[in-house]
């Protein structure tokens, strides 16, 4: 089951709804969430079956895994299982395949990849690394700790939410009237993105990127490379948005997992602004412990390409993953080197408009290494992009029809790119009702006859 489809929206959702607002009413006086708890468990239950009814199993063995290393104090046993898991069912094939590749004889086995298990594991490790650290007392409850880890909203892509960020809501959280407005308006407008956009966009993408490859010109290209860019962040911050407005309404406060990336001043600021809990999961588990930048020059460079390589290496049982993460590490060493003085944070060298621009161009092409798998139309698609298949902009009939076609599209998703000001005059309120209607009305229609668009992180 994923978010934009409308069975979810006006069935799941409605259903849900329904039966957490009796819970609600129940224990109100008593200031209680067993009820609500109870609710949001079998409807995350019901969510992840509905796609996995066999790796609910496994979900479930995590969970396992999680409360009985947590109240014994072998958190790093558990941590370790963790991996394991992670390293058979996302991993498995790759692994197989590599060592065949070698000429070792291996049988043929094909693992199917859960869906969120890169995400459910990633907050089952946070939890046990917190306790720990004494940042947190194990969770005694059973039943919490399964709210935890299975919450639908950000279950299968996000975003990775810490058990101290949602530990104290699970016990006692209260929802206002403008908890629920902000929280629809904000599904609505992650349902926007996702359909009105991502999917759109993932036209363009198919045309160009995911076709034949000889016959695609430079300027074709790089408007697919374009486009890819944009489909990609309107797909992931879409979702984002849809599971913290999901939380909202229920008095679940879910960390903010996009800032305007394509603002960014740097590659090492587009980073700052994009998938913001993963990045902080790694530096707080990965990069500190190994000694951060607090150690000599040859152990940071290390650092930082040790989590680099799991950040790319996390995306995807591919190798195309990998040379995208150790990508953007070296970009970030040579970044580092060029603009920043040891001991400060002013940059030097070059102008701030163009740190931005090539920063911005950098990111755009790492989503070429990120796209291919197969490194053969990897170098194909890069030789296209740089002028292999150059047709005058003048005599390229296909993109001046694509451009012409899609003109709306490409303005209102770079537009859309941009941070505007926020205020809560009463005109404004009353344009918020009226784009959230309108973007649910035209989410609707497309939706309606549409064949089925699953999140693209949800394959990480």
């Amino acid at each position: 089951m994923v978010f934009a489809d409308l069975f979810f929206i006006y069935v799941f959702i409605p259903a849900f709804a329904i039966l957490y607002a009796a819970a609600y009413l129940i224990e109100k006086k008593k200031e209680k969430t067993l009820l609500r708890n109870s609710v949001l468990v079998l409807f995350s239950l019901i969510f992840y079956v509905w796609g996995e009814p066999v790796y609910i199993l496994l979900l479930l063995l995590g969970v396992i895994i999680d409360h009985i290393c947590g109240r014994t104090h072998k958190e790093i046993a558990g941590i370790v299982l963790h991996l394991l898991l992670l390293a058979v069912f996302k991993y498995g094939n790759l692994i197989l395949a590599t060592v065949k590749a070698a000429g070792a004889d291996v049988p043929e086995v094909d693992i199917r990849l859960p869906i969120g298990i890169s995400f459910y594991t990633f907050q089952s490790i946070s939890y046990l690394a917190d306790v720990r650290a004494k940042k947190c007392e194990p969770q005694k409850s059973f039943p919490r700790l399964l709210l935890y880890i299975s919450m639908f909203p950000q279950l299968i892509a996000g975003p990775i939410v810490r058990y101290t960020a949602v530990a104290s809501a699970m016990d006692a959280r209260k929802t206002t009237e403008n908890d629920i407005a902000d929280g629809i308006r904000r599904f609505v407008y992650g349902l926007g993105k996702k359909v009105l956009l991502a999917d759109q966009l993932g036209e363009i993408v198919k045309q160009t990127m995911g076709a034949e490859l000889s016959s695609l010109s430079t300027g074709m290209a790089w408007l697919g490379l374009i486009a890819f860019s944009l489909q990609i962040y309107y797909d992931f911050s879409g979702y984002s948005d849809m599971a913290i407005g999901m939380g909202k309404c229920m008095g679940f406060q879910f960390p903010e997992n996009f800032d305007h990336p394509y603002m960014c001043a740097s590659v090492t600021d587009f980073w700052r602004r994009w998938h913001i809990s993963l990045g902080s999961f790694f530096r707080d588990y990965v990069y500190i412990p190994l000694g951060g930048n607090r150690c000599s020059k040859i152990k940071w460079i290390r650092n930082i390409l040790i989590v680099w390589a799991l950040t790319g290496f996390w995306h995807g049982a591919s190798w195309n993953y990998l040379l995208w993460g150790l990508y953007f590490g070296l970009l970030l060493l040579l970044e580092h080197a060029l603009y920043y003085r040891k001991g400060q944070g002013e940059c030097h060298g070059v102008t701030a408009l163009f740190r931005r621009i090539t920063g911005l161009a950098f990111v755009v092409l790492g989503w070429g290494i990120f796209y291919f798998e197969d490194f053969g139309k990897m170098r194909r698609f890069f030789a296209v992009l740089f002028g292999a298949n150059a047709v005058p902009v003048s005599g390229d009939y296909l993109l001046k029809s694509t451009l012409s076609q899609n003109a709306l599209l490409l303005a209102a998703a770079l537009l859309l790119c941009f941070k505007f000001p926020k205020t809560d005059r009463r005109g404004v309120t009353v344009l918020r009702a009226v784009w959230t209607t309108a973007f649910l009305v035209a989410s609707t229609i497309l939706l309606v006859g549409a064949s089925n668009h699953p999140f693209l992180y949800t394959r990480f």
